[in-house]
Parts: structure tokens; C-alpha cells; sequence
């Protein structure tokens, strides 16, 4: 009998070994080959052309979306979650228990070193920190209660951006282009601004595995200034239009041919309508990169005239002249080698420095919205990867803080003046109506007029969505 039992499961063995090469080779075969047609999707193939306006799921309230990020974790209940208790029990030991968590050693609670005041007609308090975004307080959706899975920035940065804090996953971004397409096919659908290179880098504006037009495109890095930066080579200095045109003919003439012999690949085709991107882009993108068109007063307002606002400030002012001609999603990264948001210790003068940097101009960025009438249609979305915790790391800085943060929302279909959810009496935990990173995708692509159950792209053997297996829309937030 156990003979006989040796060499069954040794026969079993040695007939699924060819099964095993086999499934290995099939999969290799499915990561060449495009993606089965999601035809109920309304990002499937369009004949126009990848980058082509797509149908939603249903009516939209937002038609485009910019995320300005602050990169590092700003502090939540510093800006826009005033904690009275935290006041009262400073230096006192928090009255629950830790995460099973944390980054770091933690002591007792710190109060926060600014004072809030309430604002606007809605009466929403919001920190000294931010006397000019105060005063758009009415429209502003402040959500109070977000959380997610990763105390590291890396990790967080891929969960905020990704959904998924530990795979290489499509963005945000990438997935709105995958399912809106763009307004102006002479422009990227998705553009980056001074992006960060650190914790996963182009992971967090990448396409992974849905097609090439769906990949963000970086405008400079993190580690440069507003000023210099801009789409390398976008004029060819030594070829014309008329011979550039030619050339890229030529190009997919040869390799149509190639591909009326060895079938669709989606690989080189991505790479093809790349050139062809690019090709276009030379007629709008010089004259949409250049700052000096605009007039002195709406530069003032954004303070490209002062030296401390001047780099984040030329970053908004970018991101407006794309999103009015076009570009569906634009991200505004604030960020630096040094200081970023995460205070670990010196609250007080790194925040009050993050803060002075990026507080007029995201104030004049939602002002001019308003006044051209882009902001009804379009979402704008503020806040880091996570916040800080109601206790001191040290003796003046706080750690990270998944478990319970502040972002807010204005324009785009969201209810101005308005707080959303809260945390626990010192801010540690989201305790009310409690918004998971799924659920503020779910919520941002219902505002796009796109279901994110049904948004969905087949990749090896499974579907696969932005927001996984979870994600609840926040309907109370929807104007």
C-alpha cells in the first residue's frame, strides 16, 4: 500500500511538472498580448484614438480633477482638526492604547502651537496656519476621518496614489485616463508637476499594467524649481514638421506591416501613439508652459512675486492653464529634500515654513477657478499620504498617523462649508463615519461619473480595479 502510494504521488509529480512549464508559458504569452475588450467599460477600444473623449457610467459633477499633495504627512490637528482635549491633557499619557503599529516611539499628548478660528459662514474652524485658504472655507469639504493601512511614507504614497501598498498598481490618474480618455489630444490626459523620485517614485503617476497613454507625464521633479521645469525637447531644432511628419509615416507604415504579420501588440502600439503624442504636443505645449503670458495681477495672486511662495505658486498657476485646456487629471506635488510635512521633530517651524509656502497660492488657485467658472466642474483635492499623531515624538514633533487623517475637497460636485467625518477626542483614530483610501477613490470617481465596480481591466487571468474588492461612496458629501 505504501509503495503502491509512492508512486502515485510521484507520477502525479513527474505528469504536472510539463502542466507547471505549461501555465508559466501562457502567462508570458497573456503579458504580451492586450487585454481582453471590457466592452461594457466605458474605456473600451475606441477607434478615434486611445486619448479620445469615453462616454461615463453616468452624469458627471466633475469633468477634471487636481490633487495638490503634501508630500510627508501634514499634521492634522494642526490645520483643519482642532482637538480641544488635546489642549486640556497636554503632556498627559493618551488615555487609550497605541496602534500594534507604530513608526516610532511615541510619548505623551502635544497640543497643537496654533490657534483655530472659525470661518466663513459655514463657521468651520481652520488653524492659524492658513489664513488664506480661511477665507474659502465655504468652499471647502473638509474630510476628518480618513485612514489607511501603512505607517511608512513609501507604503502610504503607493496606498494614497495606487490603492495598494504593496504591488505596482495603476494610479489614480492612470485610471481616470483609462476611463474618460482626455479633452485636448494634443495634450497628456494626466500630467505630474514636480513629482516626487522617492517613496516609489513613478509608481505612484504610473500605468502598470493598463495601456501606455494611460501613464502619467512628469513636468520636472521634486528636487527642481518651478521655474526651470518643463517637457524636455519639445521643439526639434534641426527637423521641421513637415519632415518630422514624414518620418513618423514612415514609421508606421513599417511597423503596420509588422503587425498585420505577427498580430496586436499592445507594447508597440502604446509606443507608436507615444510619438504620435508627441508630435502634437509641440503645437500647444510651448505656448501653455509659459507663466508670462499671464498678467501681472493673476501672478501677484498666485505670489509668484515673493520668494517663499513663488515655487508652489508657479506650480498652480500650470496646473490651471492645463486643466482649462484639457488635461484631465493634474497633480501639484509640494515637496522638498529637506523639511516636506514630516515634522518628526520641530513642529512648529516646519509646518509654519510648509505652510507659508503653499497657502496664498492654493488660496489664488481656487479664487481663479472661481472667477473663470472652472471650479463648479472641477475637484479639487488637498492633503499627504497620512497625518501625524496627538502625541510627541521627542519634545516637539509628532509621528505618522494612518489610522486617522484630514484631506479636503473643494468644487467638483462636493458640498462646500462642510466637515465630514471625525476622529476620537484627541485624533488619533477616525471614529465617525470612518473613510478608508478605497472609499475616497470610490467617492472621486463617482464625482468623474464612473462607477468603480464596473471600471475594471482584465490583466493576468483576473480584473482588476482601483479600488480592489472594497470602497463605499461617501454620498454625504455630494452636492
Amino acid at each position: 500500500m505504501l509503495r503502491s502510494s509512492l508512486r502515485s504521488r510521484r507520477s502525479v509529480l513527474r505528469n504536472s511538472a510539463v502542466g507547471f512549464g505549461n501555465l508559466a508559458f501562457l502567462h508570458l504569452l497573456q503579458q504580451n498580448c492586450p487585454a481582453a475588450d471590457p466592452t461594457s467599460d466605458p474605456a473600451a477600444v475606441n477607434p478615434a484614438g486611445p486619448l479620445s473623449p469615453k462616454p461615463t457610467h453616468f452624469s458627471a459633477r466633475a469633468k477634471r480633477v487636481v490633487f495638490l499633495f503634501m508630500k510627508g504627512g501634514p499634521s492634522h490637528v494642526d490645520t483643519f482638526d482642532p482637538k480641544p482635549l488635546l489642549d486640556r491633557d497636554h503632556g498627559k499619557p493618551l488615555p487609550f492604547d497605541l496602534p500594534r503599529v507604530t513608526f516610532a516611539k511615541q510619548g505623551n499628548l502635544l497640543r497643537s502651537p496654533w490657534r483655530f478660528k472659525p470661518h466663513g459662514e459655514s463657521g468651520l474652524p481652520v488653524s492659524e496656519l492658513f489664513p488664506n485658504v480661511a477665507t474659502h472655507i465655504d468652499d471647502l469639504c473638509i474630510l476628518r476621518s480618513l485612514h489607511g493601512t501603512n505607517p511608512a511614507h513609501g507604503g502610504a504614497l503607493l496606498k494614497l496614489h495606487t490603492g495598494s501598498d504593496q504591488f505596482v498598481r495603476p494610479s489614480l490618474g492612470s485610471w481616470l485616463t483609462y476611463g474618460l480618455g482626455t479633452e485636448n489630444e494634443n495634450l497628456p490626459a494626466f500630467v505630474t508637476i514636480c513629482p516626487t523620485l522617492a517613496h516609489g517614485g513613478v509608481n505612484n503617476w504610473g500605468a502598470a499594467f493598463l495601456p501606455a497613454h494611460c501613464q502619467g507625464t512628469p513636468i520636472g521633479n521634486a528636487s527642481l524649481k518651478a521655474r526651470s521645469v518643463g517637457v524636455k525637447h519639445i521643439r526639434n531644432q534641426r527637423i521641421d514638421l513637415r519632415n518630422q511628419r514624414q518620418q513618423l509615416d514612415l514609421i508606421r507604415a513599417m511597423n503596420q506591416d509588422h503587425l498585420e504579420s505577427v498580430g496586436s501588440n499592445a507594447a508597440l502600439e502604446g509606443r507608436l501613439d507615444s510619438f504620435e503624442l508627441a508630435y502634437r504636443m509641440q503645437a500647444s505645449m510651448p505656448e501653455l508652459q509659459d507663466l508670462t503670458k499671464e498678467t501681472s495681477a493673476t501672478q501677484r495672486m498666485y505670489g509668484i512675486d515673493d520668494p517663499v511662495t513663488e515655487d508652489f505658486g508657479r506650480q498652480c498657476l500650470m496646473a490651471r492653464r492645463f486643466l482649462e485646456n484639457g488635461v484631465r487629471f493634474v497633480q501639484v506635488t509640494h515637496s522638498d529634500s529637506e523639511v516636506q510635512w514630516d515634522q518628526h521633530g520641530n513642529l512648529y517651524a516646519g509646518h509654519t515654513k510648509n505652510a507659508a509656502e503653499v497657502d496664498k497660492p492654493i488660496a489664488g488657485f481656487l479664487q481663479d477657478l472661481k472667477s473663470r467658472g472652472l471650479l463648479e466642474d472641477t475637484l479639487v483635492i488637498w492633503g499627504g499620504e497620512f497625518g501625524r499623531t496627538p502625541t510627541a515624538q521627542g519634545n516637539n514633533g509628532r509621528d505618522h498617523n494612518p489610522h486617522g487623517f484630514t484631506m479636503w475637497m473643494a468644487g467638483g460636485g462636493v458640498k462646500g462649508g462642510y466637515a465630514y467625518g471625525a476622529t476620537d477626542d484627541y485624533g488619533y483614530y477616525a471614529a465617525e463615519n470612518k473613510m478608508h483610501v478605497h472609499d475616497l477613490h470610490a467617492t472621486i470617481l463617482h464625482l468623474m461619473g464612473l462607477d468603480h465596480q464596473r471600471l475594471t481591466y482584465r490583466y493576468a487571468g483576473r480584473d482588476f480595479r482601483l479600488t480592489d474588492v472594497a470602497g463605499q461612496v461617501a454620498d454625504d458629501i455630494l452636492a
